[in-house]
């Protein structure tokens, strides 16, 4: 008699002939390089950082271990809570204002312009909303400083020409309007964001929702706040939680724009510990900042990351 045994594979199934069963701890061998990668580009040098922020270093010789007096020095600091407070003046421009001007777009886009003139222009008018997130933010900065130019600027040359020389300003040179100017200009940058993502929340709404409450009398407003609002509040957390992490370590748009001034009318944490590792040679003291403000950031993506796990529960 001939006993024919059949090799078994996962939840009783017969493995492939030619094909032997792999091992469950090779696939880790895929993740490797990921983790690896992570743990030098991200762990390390993160907590390099931490360690050099308990110490007084001028980024030469031996570092000199202070404990907490970087961080009792940055409590007193006014400077620092000086760009804190700009921080979040970059936060409603970059995370509140976008937000629900992109909200806003995204419904008008959605549900009429898509409606009265086809996809194909709702996709060149998103096309060209999301356009100053394509480009760098050095391209950006540089443009955005000829416009805003005292002397010889296109806003101010409109201003004259439309009869409107008396509101021509210094707009990156008066200290009183500076970080407005700058707020302005990352509007203008951050706002095909949340316009992508919120379109791409109400395709998965369902149309049913709108005619129930179209038939029942409500108009678009009220379909909008009542049926399209609530649908969509996965995405608007992860939009706020990303642009919020975004306008806290903001750096480019300040260092191009405005290097911090004038007079630090623009200094934000992160460009605040640029200057403090590379200019003032206080490397101690500007990993402290940055240890600071990364422990807020990593903070505050875990309560939006939470926001939203609850939003995806309850749609």
């Amino acid at each position: 008699m001939t006993v024919t045994v059949e090799k078994r594979g996962v939840a009783g199934k017969a493995a492939p002939a030619g094909h032997p069963r792999r091992p469950r701890d090779s696939y880790a061998l895929f993740l490797l390089p990921g983790v690896l990668a992570f743990l030098a580009v991200i762990i390390a040098p993160f907590l390099m950082n931490t360690y050099i922020g308990f110490t007084d270093w001028q980024g030469v010789g031996s570092p000199s271990w202070t404990g907490l007096a970087n961080y009792r020095e940055l409590m007193d600091d006014s400077e620092f809570w000086a760009s804190f407070r700009h921080s979040l003046f970059m936060v409603v421009a970059m995370a509140a204002v976008p937000t629900a001007i992109g909200l806003v777009l995204a419904a008008a886009l959605f549900d009429y312009i898509g409606k009265h003139f086809g996809s194909k222009v709702v996709a060149v008018l998103r096309a060209c909303f999301y356009l100053p997130q394509v480009l760098p933010i050095a391209v950006a900065g540089i443009v955005w400083s000829w416009i805003l130019a005292p002397d010889n600027g296109s806003l101010n040359a409109l201003l004259k020409a439309v009869g409107l020389a008396s509101w021509q300003q210094d707009w990156l040179g008066d200290p009183d309007i500076a970080l407005y100017s700058v707020m302005g200009v990352m509007v203008w940058v951050q706002i095909g964001f949340p316009l992508v993502v919120f379109m791409a929340g109400l395709q998965r709404v369902d149309p049913q929702l709108h005619e129930a409450a179209e038939l029942d009398g409500a108009g678009w407003w009220r379909r909008f706040w009542h049926v399209t609002l609530p649908q969509i509040r996965p995405e608007i957390y992860v939009v706020l939680t990303w642009c919020t992490v975004a306008a806290l370590k903001v750096f480019g748009a300040v260092y191009v724009l405005t290097k911090g001034g004038p007079g630090g009318a623009t200094n934000v944490p992160s460009y605040f510990s640029f200057t403090t590792f590379f200019e003032k040679t206080q490397v101690g003291y500007g990993a402290a900042i940055s240890t600071v403000l990364t422990v807020i950031i990593l903070a505050l993506s875990l309560i939006g990351l939470k926001l939203q796990t609850r939003a995806e529960e309850r749609a």
